[in-house]
Parts: structure tokens; C-alpha cells; sequence
């Protein structure tokens, strides 16, 4: 248990409780609405955040959180409103960011290659005491609503229509789904990096869709997923030196092949079961006098 005895050890881990947490959160969502990929395209544009929190010597997660959200409801609203040229506008939102981010970190004076890759695929070492506290008020925000709010964002990920005849409020559940997605990948980009957070918010959902059917179920798995692989991706970034965002994700695609392995031969002996069951109801369903005979032809 030496990795807990260094100070920038110990705030990694419990950034990576927070991202392990957050991040599967949201991701279930995101995956109900067929939007997996949207934290990639936010990720993209959080780097023009952090660009802006070296070139103005500010915190980058906040900076980052700010620019982040702008672009989420940006998206949101090209999604909502854009016809033919939305995917291009996303498109264009998606590669002006990260352009933008990289041109910034190296305008300024405190930015450098090695901040821009702690960015981009994770740093223990560079997780601060300050960045401890961005991410914690973060990750309650993402949990508050959530957990807060399950219900009412779970109607509207299946299906808006009908959420929005129940009187649900659509439009605003959308924009609250998308800046929440956003603030999530500015909490785990310390740990998991921009570039790989939306696979930690998306295969931890998927593996543990593959074992339960229920969303409560789906949720609570993902979640123990997600902390199992962030906690597990850590300890050993510090004791082989490899990249945290790298060796998290790739655990967590393990835990699916696994999981979907596990799943298959349990999916063949439930439909097995379930044929079975239908057949005796239909047995025992059909009236006595009903029933095919040896002397009656069917």
C-alpha cells in the first residue's frame, strides 16, 4: 500500500473516485439518446477552455468548464434546430476547439507540450489541491442531478415525444443532460485526459448492459465499473509509469469482453428457459378437449 503515502497519490485516487462515478453517470444517459460520441466532441472543445486558463493565468478546469458548457448548448441546440448542415456545423465546433486549444496553450507563457499531453491523456502528478476542490463541486453537481433527476431524464432519453405529452419539460432536460455531460468531462479530463474521457462514459454503461435489463441495475454497475477501472488504471499508471487515461480505458473495454463473454451463454439459457415456459403454458393453456390426439391429425 506504498502508492498512498505520496500527497499527489492520494488526491489522484480521489479524482479518480469522482470520474469513476461521474462519468458512467451521464454516460447512460448519453447512451439511451444515441449520443455516445458526444463527449469526444466536448472534449474538443474544453481544450480551447484550457488554452484560455494558461493565456489569461487562471484555473484551466474552470475555464474549461465554462467553454465546455457554451459548447455542449451549442451542440444541443444544432441538434435540436439544424437540418442538413448541422453535422457540419458540429463538425466545425468539434476541430475549431481543439485547434484552438493547442494554439492558445502555446501562445502562452506558463503553457507548454507537456501541460498540453497532461490534458489530453491524464497526469497523476500534475492533479493540484485546487483542481481537488474544481472537481469535487463538479462531481456533486453531476451527481445532484443525475440521481436527482433519474426519473424525468430517463423519459425524456427514451423517448421525447412522448415525455413531452406528459408536460415534461424537453427542451430544458436536454440542455441540463448536455451541460452535465460537459461539466463531467471537465472533471475527468485530470485523470482520464480530453481525448479518452467519453470512452469511460460510454464502455462502462455498455459492459454492464451486457449482465443487467433494468436501469436501475444499469446504473449501479456502471458506476461500480467505472471505479473499479479508474482506481484500478491508476495504481498501476504509478507503479509502471504509463499513461492513467490509457491504461483506464483499456481495463474498462477488458471488463466488457469479459462481461460480454460471461453474458452470452447466460442469454442462450434464458431464451432457452423462457421457450421452454412458453411451451408447458401453452400445454397446460389448451382445453383437455382441444388437444391434438394420436387419432386426430394437426
Amino acid at each position: 500500500m506504498d502508492f498512498l503515502e505520496p500527497a499527489f497519490m492520494q488526491r489522484a485516487l480521489l479524482a479518480a473516485v469522482l470520474v469513476g462515478i461521474t462519468a458512467p453517470a451521464v454516460g447512460i444517459y448519453l447512451v439511451q439518446r444515441r449520443q455516445a460520441l458526444m463527449g469526444d466532441g466536448i472534449g474538443h472543445v474544453a481544450m480551447t477552455g484550457v488554452g484560455l486558463g494558461f493565456l489569461l493565468n487562471s484555473s484551466p478546469v474552470w475555464m474549461a468548464t465554462l467553454v465546455a458548457v457554451a459548447g455542449s448548448i451549442a451542440m444541443e441546440l444544432i441538434r435540436a434546430y439544424g437540418k442538413t448542415r448541422g453535422d457540419l456545423a458540429l463538425a466545425l465546433l468539434f476541430y475549431g476547439g481543439m485547434a484552438g486549444g493547442v494554439l492558445l496553450i502555446n501562445l502562452s507563457s506558463t503553457g507548454s507540450n507537456a501541460n498540453l499531453s497532461s490534458y489530453l491523456f491524464g497526469s497523476l502528478s500534475t492533479v493540484s489541491t485546487a483542481d481537488i476542490t474544481a472537481i469535487s463541486v463538479l462531481a456533486a453537481f453531476v451527481v445532484l442531478v443525475t440521481v436527482g433527476l433519474r426519473r424525468q431524464l430517463f423519459a425524456v432519453s427514451q423517448d421525447e415525444e412522448f415525455a413531452r405529452v406528459t408536460g415534461l419539460p424537453v427542451r430544458a432536460l436536454n440542455l441540463l443532460v448536455a451541460v452535465t455531460a460537459a461539466v463531467t468531462v471537465t472533471v475527468a479530463m485530470r485523470v482520464v485526459g480530453l481525448l479518452l474521457v467519453s470512452a469511460l462514459m460510454v464502455v462502462p454503461v455498455a459492459a454492464a448492459q451486457q449482465l443487467s435489463k433494468s436501469f436501475r441495475a444499469t446504473f449501479v454497475l456502471a458506476v461500480a465499473t467505472g471505479i473499479t477501472v479508474t482506481l484500478a488504471g491508476t495504481v498501476t499508471s504509478y507503479y509502471q509509469d504509463v499513461p492513467p487515461g490509457a491504461t483506464i480505458v483499456l481495463y474498462a473495454i477488458g471488463i466488457f469482453i469479459v462481461l460480454t463473454l460471461l453474458a452470452t451463454p447466460l442469454a442462450k439459457r434464458r431464451a432457452k428457459a423462457a421457450a421452454q415456459a412458453t411451451a408447458d403454458c401453452d400445454t397446460r393453456c389448451v382445453p383437455a378437449s382441444r388437444r391434438p390426439t394420436d387419432d386426430v391429425k394437426v
